[in-house]
Formats: structure tokens, sequence, C-alpha cells
């Protein structure tokens, strides 16, 4: 019998993980299988291909960034002990052919879109199939999965549907099966993402289409089963990196979890679902990290415990299109009209409600390209018959279960989540197996944590719950801690000895956040790195930045103010000040003071620009999409208040023209906490583009935001991989000098707070540990959901055998540091440690209730 395996862009990006990759396909083969692993390109490879695509008709410089991808499999070629060139060199070839079209030309059809994007694919397979050949020694033949696969015709797509995000036929097929079980190999290696149409040419099953890839092969062989390998082992009754306390869904059945992923697990592909129910094929998903954790195994076996709700879930980036008439009432085919419309602009509906004189109807991301200007032409045509007006963006929330309906009565105190919320829409499924709520999009992610913790927290756990994403990889977590302890780990006893004296506390470490600073100021493409203090503006850690060379990036009078108190006018040279919508005289003083100044706005060179003639500017330009941790700290986009839109370049360069303004540097930022390394050469790649209308411009600002773990189990950011990437751009343009701004990187992990046990309480299946301090001194739990990693300093080394939420003394139900913690038994007096709190902790402080927000203490 064959199985099938799956393992994505991150499980292919090592030597460790294809080892991992090579003991599970010998595990299968000693149970008796024969395994057919799918691969996705190596991680990021998909990104930057698509970046390639999206320069090469620009006439833009395309060598050093297909030189990247190049050097990327051949440093993991090399760790493998495989000769890159030998291997890979055919695909290497084709993709420098394919680039150099699309520059000759100008433009990247959808047939070489689909070709480029392929070869990720095609090289991490070809490299993977060359390995296991001859590292691990497992006989293995490499298939193309374009002669396995063939995509159906959709009338109604479009070409860019039809070539990038095909569908496949996926009946079994006896005469596919007899050819796997002919060849003489223990393993056969495919690529997922990728097919074939009628008339043979390249296509791509759109992104994450790994997953469906699989399915499909494993229905066209009637495999035994399909295993996803991720990051996770399995899916959860909530996000689990959002929250720790989500409970493993062992047991699902198809319609459940199809119903879980299309809400917004990002665990498994909604399409994958299909083919393994119509074939009866049992579907599992395990963790690549953790191979022997739990797992949740989705099959046609009844679950069905009654009534219950089993997952929430929630998808961001949701537009709403709401349509009102008075017309509409008893008035045949309205609807049909209307919907035409949709069609027309090939748009796919995902949720709809209607009432007597309005309908509204929702529009998924990752269903439709939502371009604004196909959107403003559905307007336009709506209007014809209606009056249609756009709303987002937004977020869909989900309760997912069986019967919901039978259970509506005991959702009522669940639904007073909602109460303050601007609930946009309510869909309750046909099938009864969702209820779901559209609201703003930043209310999502808290709605979320407040409804997983009135459904599944502090309840018995029924038989369809596993273990928590906290007790799955507990003991990975601590082993890890053991193996490599952190500052606070080794300093425990300095630390409980401070607390007995002075509690609450911030501790700083002052050989972390030197440590630190040395390895950003080692990164050998970044030539200027300046400190945004206002993640802690404290007066030694700026001593301590300045003395290692870094600038300091100011954002008030008061930040700049400080900085030359400390270290004199002269100081002014190493100063970045980007005011955001303050006052002129803010923008004078920075002038006279002789920092250098960033406008992101085009208002002060609108009503102002006599104070900029002849002066050299900065000007922060929104590349239009953000990223980070949570909404509150994404700056850019249209929905966030930072930066000049690119649609507005060209009255920029008018204004700037008629001040008499010198336009020097050119920043962007797009949000906190990014753990991917390839963002800053995305933003340093449009900042380039940008600065080709503004010749003056020597200084690309890549802005901060560099990730740091919220949680043990998280890969910390690659700054190595991120230097490396802006060097090959650096090379690619020397005349621009590259600046980032980290903050939280540079102080997060150096901190931490220490706050002592003053009562403990339950309320029935509820526990709670009261400490002496809370949102006055760490407003970031209360404020934006962030997640701190909470322990029990006192008794560190003991079992974590108790569940409770860590709440402050202020007088607000939202004072709670952490929820659902497992800690040790607890008494009063022990100390708390929270941890990564060196960053906009003591700066975001305040005095309510007029209580003392923790005091500040370093640490050699």
């Amino acid at each position: 019998m064959w199985v099938v395996l799956k393992f994505g862009g991150t499980s292919v990006s090592t030597p460790e993980r294809w080892q991992t990759i090579a003991s599970i396909a010998a595990r299968r083969i000693d149970e008796g299988y024969r395994p057919l692993i799918v691969c996705s390109a190596l991680s990021g490879v998909s990104n930057q291909l698509e970046e390639l695509l999206r320069i090469c008709p620009l006439g833009a410089d395309y060598e050093a960034p297909l030189e990247r991808i190049v050097a990327q499999h051949v440093v993991l070629a090399e760790a493998l002990d495989l000769d890159a060139n030998a291997v890979l060199g055919e695909w290497f070839d084709e993709l420098r052919r394919l680039c150099m079209g699309a520059w000759l030309v100008r433009e990247a059809s959808t047939r070489l879109h689909a070709r480029v994007m392929a070869l990720g694919e095609l090289m991490a397979t070809t490299l993977g199939a060359a390995w296991l050949n001859a590292g691990p020694g497992l006989r293995t033949v490499w298939q193309d999965a374009r002669d396995c696969l063939t995509s159906s015709d959709d009338p109604h797509g479009g070409e860019r549907r039809r070539m990038l995000s095909a569908t496949c036929h996926h009946d079994a097929d006896p005469d596919l099966r007899a050819t796997f079980d002919a060849l003489d190999a223990q393993v056969v290696l495919t690529q997922g993402f990728i097919a074939r149409n009628a008339e043979g040419e390249t296509v791509l099953l759109g992104r994450g289409g790994s997953d469906t890839s699989a399915a499909y092969f494993a229905a066209r062989i009637t495999a035994a089963r399909c295993e996803i390998w991720t990051d996770v082992p399995g899916m959860f009754t909530a996000n689990p990196h959002q929250i720790p306390a989500a409970r493993l869904l062992k047991l699902l059945e198809y319609d459940e979890a199809q119903e879980i992923a299309s809400t917004g697990a990002k665990v498994l592909h909604p399409r994958a679902i299909a083919p393994c129910r119509r074939h009866n094929i049992p579907l599992q998903i395990r963790c690549t990290l953790l191979p022997d954790a739990p797992i949740t195994s989705i099959s046609s076996e009844s679950t069905f415990h009654g009534a219950q709700v089993k997952a929430i879930s929630a998808r961001g980036g949701l537009t709403l299109i709401s349509m009102d008439t008075h017309a509409m009432w008893q008035q045949v085919g309205f609807l049909a009209d209307i919907f035409t419309v949709f069609k027309t602009h090939r748009l796919s509906i995902d949720l709809v409600s209607t009432s007597e004189m309005n309908v509204t109807v929702s529009l998924d991301p990752a269903a439709n390209a939502l371009d604004p200007h196909v959107l403003d032409a559905v307007l336009e045509d709506l209007s014809r018959t209606c009056k249609a007006r756009r709303i987002g963006p937004c977020a869909a929330v989900s309760l997912v279960g069986r019967n919901i309906r039978g259970i509506l009565h005991k959702l009522g105190p669940v639904l007073e989540v909602f109460e303050e919320e601007k609930v946009h829409l309510v869909s309750q499924a046909a099938s009864d197996l969702n209820l779901t709520f559209v609201v703003d999009e930043g209310k999502a992610e808290r709605l979320v944590q407040q409804l997983h913790a009135h459904l599944f927290e502090g309840h018995d756990v029924p038989v369809h719950l596993g273990p928590t994403w906290q007790e799955v990889f507990e003991e990975q977590e601590l082993k890890a801690h053991q193996e490599a302890p952190r500052w606070w780990e080794h300093d425990r006893d300095d630390l409980l000895s401070l607390a007995a004296a002075t509690s609450p506390a911030y501790v700083y470490s002052t050989r972390v956040l030197a440590a630190t600073a040395r390895s950003l100021q080692a990164m050998n493409a970044v030539d200027r790195v300046l400190y945004a203090m206002k993640a802690n503006p404290n007066p030694k850690i700026l001593q301590l930045f300045w003395e290692a060379g870094l600038g300091l990036e100011c954002v008030s009078p008061g930040e700049v103010q400080r900085v030359l108190e400390l270290f004199g006018r002269e100081a002014a040279s190493r100063v970045l000040f980007t005011p955001n919508f303050a006052p002129r005289a803010e923008y004078q003083l920075g002038l006279d003071l002789g920092v250098q100044v960033t406008l992101d706005n085009l208002h002060p060179l609108q009503a102002w620009p006599d104070l900029f003639r002849g002066r050299e500017l900065f000007l922060r330009i929104d590349p239009g999409q953000g990223r980070g941790h949570h909404d509150y700290v994404r700056t850019a986009g249209a929905t966030s208040k930072f930066g000049i839109s690119l649609r507005q370049l060209d009255a920029l360069l008018a204004l700037v023209e008629a001040s008499g303004a010198v336009v020097t540097g050119l920043h962007a930022h797009t949000g906190s906490g990014i753990r991917n390394a390839d963002n800053w050469l995305q933003t340093a790649l449009l900042l380039a583009d940008v600065a080709e209308y503004f010749p003056e411009v020597c200084v690309l600002d890549l802005g901060g935001g560099l990730g740091v773990p919220d949680r043990p189990s998280q890969v910390p950011l690659d700054l190595q991989a991120v230097d490396d990437s802006l060097a090959a751009f650096a090379q690619a343009h020397p005349d621009f000098e590259l600046w980032m701004e980290p903050g939280r990187f540079l102080v997060a992990e150096a901190g931490v707070l220490l706050t002592t046990c003053t009562q403990l309480k339950s309320k029935g299946d509820n526990h709670y540990v009261g400490v002496d301090t809370g949102m006055n001194s760490l407003i970031r739990p209360a404020l934006y959901g962030a997640h701190h990693e909470i322990v029990n300093l006192t008794r560190y080394a003991d079992p974590r055998t108790e569940v409770a939420n860590i709440v402050g003394p202020i007088c607000e139900s939202g004072d709670t540091l952490g929820y659902t913690r497992r800690i040790p038994p607890t008494r009063e007096g022990d100390v708390f440690l929270v941890a990564t709190a060196g960053a906009y902790g003591r700066a975001m402080s305040s005095h309510y209730n007029l209580r003392e927000p923790a005091a500040e203490v370093f640490l050699p």
C-alpha cells in the first residue's frame, strides 16, 4: 500500500530536516508502506520568485536576486555533500533564460509566471531525490508531478485563474498506480503546487497548493492514507500560535475539517480535503518537529458527541460589499442581477446576508485578487441597480462545530463578547457547521481569545480533544532551555534576591543589551543602525547603545531633547526624527536642531512649503502591505496611518519640487515582530524603485520590526539570512546606504518583569494567581493580546501541574498578564517572571489606579 507524505518549505530547507524526512520515510517502509513524498520549494524561494516576476518586466536589475535563489540551493547542496551545478544546473539555466525573456520583452505572461514559479518545487525535489539516493541510501525515483496531474477546465475562471490557481482531476487512475507499483524504488519523490493543463502547459495550484497536490496523488493512486507534515501536530480549537491553551482536535470528520480549514485555519489547505473524502482516504496532520506527538486524524469515522462547538477560527482581509435598495422588495431577479456583476468581474462571493432592503456579501482574498480598481468597477456597475458601498478590511470570526443551532440557547452568555463590537454581518451555515460574525479586522484576535476562554478553558476535556499546545511542546521547550538557558535562567538566584528587596521590578541585563547591539553592528550590508528609542528610553540603555555606535530614531520632541541632553548638540548628526501627524512647530524644532527630519504625509509640503525650502529631507513611503505579529503593530497598508501612499507619488513629486526641498533618503517600515528574513530585502527593492524619481537619494532606511520570539517554540529571526539577502542588494546598488532602525529587537529579550504572588483564587474550574503589578506596568497583553512567557521563578524546576490566569491588582477585567498558563503549585510570596519585557514595558506604563509601575534595575 502507498502512503503519501507531504512536506512544506521549512521541512525541506536544511540538512537536518531532510534527515527527518528520510527517517520518516524509512519508518513507513518498515511498517510495510511505500512512501510517495510530495515537497514544496525551499522556504522563502516562492516569495523570491514572485519578486523576480515583479521586477523583470520593469527592466530592473534581476541578476542579484536571481543569484541569491541559486546561492540558497547551492548552500543546501553543499551541506548535503552534493554538487549543486551537477544536480541543478539545468534548472538554474532555465530560470535565467525565463527571467531574461521577461526582462527583454518587459512582460511576464501567466504562462511564464507558472513556469518560473514551478522551478522552486522542481529544484527542491531534484536536490532531495539526489540526496535520498546518495545519503541515507533510500532507492528514490524523482517524478515530475506534471506528468501525473492534469488540470480541469474552468470556463468561468479566466486565464489567470486557470494558469495560476488551477484545480485537477482526481479520479482514481489504475494505470498511474500500476506504473508506480512497477518502479524499482522504495520511495517516489515529486512536487506539490504544479500540474499540466490539457495543452501540456505548466499550471499552478495556487499558494498553499502542495497540500492539495498530496491529496490529488493520494486519490489518483488510492493510497492507504495521506499525511500532511507541518510545524504543528494538527488542527486545534484555535490558532495555537495566538492561544497556547488551544487543544488538539484528535478526530474530525471530513466536513468538520473542511469547515475549520475554510474559516481560517492555516494548517491545511481547504482544497486538500475533497479528494480524500471522495475516495475515503484518511488524512492525518503530523508535526515534523515532533514526529511522535499526538496528531489530528480526518476520516469518515463518526466523532459525533452531540451538538458542540469544536473550534474558533478567524480569517482577515475580507471586503464586504453592502447593497441597499427599496426596489428589491419582492422583485423577481434582483439577486440574479447583482450576482451577475460579480461573475462578470470574476469575483467569488463567500458569505451572503439578505434582508428586505439590503444584501451584503463578503469577498475573501484567498479566492479573489481584490484589486482596488476591480472593486471600484464593481461598485460602479452595481450603482445602476442599488446603492453599494465597500466595508473593510474585515475579519470573519467563526464558531465551528456540529448542530450549532441546537445549542444557541447555551451560547447566549458566550456571545456577550460581541456586546460592544460592530458586527457587520452574521451568517449561520445551512449545513449547521458554523456560526460566523464579520467584524472590523483589528478586533478579531481579541474576540477569538475571549470566545476560546469561554468555550474551552476551565472545563472538563471532551474525549475528542487532546493536549493543549503548551502541553505538546512543553517537554521540548524545557529540554531546549536546559541545553541553552536564557540569561534569566542563568541569573535566577540574583533575580530572586533582587525581587525580595524590590517588587515589582523591571530588570535589564547589560551584557545581553551589549551583545544584541554587537550582533546588529556586525551586519556587513547595513551601513547604519539606529535604535528606535520609543521601545525603552531609559538613559542607561541609551548610553550603552550610543557608546556601541548606534544612532537614535526619535518620534517626539521629548525624545530628541533627551538625546541632546545626554550627548550634547553635536549628537544631532546621529538622530533621525520621524514625527507622525505632528504640528508645524515640531518639524521646525527638528530642522532648527539639525537632526534628520522625515515626512510621512503630503500635508506638511502642501501647507508649509516655506519651512522645507533648501532642506534635506527623508520621506516615509507606505509599501502598501503591512506585516507583523498583530494588527496594531502593522505599519503599512491603507488602514495604517503611517507613510505616503505609492499612489500619491505624482503629487509628492510636484510638492517636493515646488517647496525646493531636497530628498536625500527614503524610509519604509512594514510592522513589528517580523521573523521572515526577506522582509527587508523586499523593502529595499521597493525603495530603490521609488528612488528613481528622486535623484538625490543616497539613503534607504528599511525600518525595523526585527522579530523576537514570543514563545520558546518559535524560531528566531535569522539575522545572518537578513544580512546575506541585503548584501546581494547592496552589491547591485552601491550608490545607496542602507539603514535600519530596530527597537524591540535590541531590548525585549534583555528585560524581564519580576512580580510577586499576592493571592490565590479559584472560581469553579478557573484558577487565578494574583501578583503585585499588572497593566499599569505592562499593558501589552491587555492592549493587543501580546503573549509573554510567564514562569514561577521561585519554583522553576517543579513540575507544572496546574493551569491558572496570572492577574494584576488593577480594577479592570482586562488586567491579565497571561491566560491559562501552566505553572507549578504556587504560594503567596512566590516570585513570577514575565519574559521578553524589555521593550514597550516601562515605556508604556502608567499610574492608573494611582499605583506605581515597576521600578527599573540593571544587572551586569
